[in-house]
């Protein structure tokens, strides 16, 4: 359905909402795939995600109707494959930034797309790409943010946090979404203007231990590193006793 709540030129225009499904990013490749005609920018907001998928097929557990799970369709066809990873950089700067107006300062983004504040996870992000040939023909991202969540399961409640719990009130999840698309916008035509280089600085300002010393397993030993970089594919960089190392995803846990 048509949404003129929003303050965006497409990014949002076009909301769908669910009460249930089993993954906005499912739901919105099964439409692409059928060939839709869908408008860039469409929004799949769904009240109940029963099995949102994280990064390398991890699970994503929320409460139903307390928090914002959506996936928003996007068709970046002047973006190369190989820098795919700078839409990822795009979407969570844009994150940072409309989260911030509430939270202040404590908000990070841990390599490569979860949502912190402090030490608490409060949102992750899953970007899934369609190549046609040697172009990226569509985007579906993912998001999940724990937004009004009061408490979290037993094993969960050290490691996962929410807006609500920083802020000790609920927050209006429409007005939230408004606020996540119209950051996402404008991050996204700065990527179309071909800005990498102000987006990826952003992204380094923004992440979590960056050139700080800490631990790191890695093969199952712990070293000390510093994070350095981020490259345009995604891969961390990484200053370790063995000299600067190059990580992809899963081949180095925090600790």
């Amino acid at each position: 359905m048509q949404n003129n709540t929003f303050s965006t030129l497409f990014v949002g225009q076009n909301l769908i909402k669910l009460s249930a499904v089993d993954s906005t990013n499912n739901f919105l490749k099964s439409m692409v795939s059928n060939s839709e005609p869908l408008p860039e920018g469409t929004v799949i907001m769904a009240e109940n995600q029963y099995a949102g998928r994280g990064q390398v097929e991890s699970n994503w557990h929320v409460e139903p109707g307390k928090n914002l799970t959506f996936s928003i369709l996007l068709y970046p066809e002047f973006l190369a494959p190989a820098a795919q990873f700078t839409l990822n950089m795009a979407v969570s700067v844009a994150i940072q930034h409309a989260l911030k107006t509430l939270t202040g300062e404590g908000l990070t983004i841990k390599w490569p797309n979860d949502i912190y504040f402090g030490t608490k996870k409060i949102g992750g992000i899953l970007i899934e790409n369609v190549l046609s040939g040697n172009r990226i023909k569509a985007s579906i991202i993912g998001i999940g943010i724990n937004v009004n969540q009061e408490v979290f399961e037993a094993g969960l409640e050290d490691r996962a946090g929410s807006v609500y719990q920083i802020l000790h009130q609920h927050v209006n999840l429409i007005s939230l979404l408004a606020q996540i698309c119209s950051h996402i916008e404008v991050r996204y035509l700065k990527l179309r203007a071909g800005n990498y280089k102000i987006l990826r600085e952003e992204y380094l300002n923004f992440l979590y231990r960056f050139n700080i010393k800490a631990p790191y397993r890695q093969n199952g030993q712990i070293i000390e590193g510093k994070i350095v970089d981020v490259s345009d594919t995604g891969f961390l960089s990484m200053e370790t006793g063995s000299g600067i190392m190059s990580y992809n995803f899963k081949e180095i846990e925090f600790i």
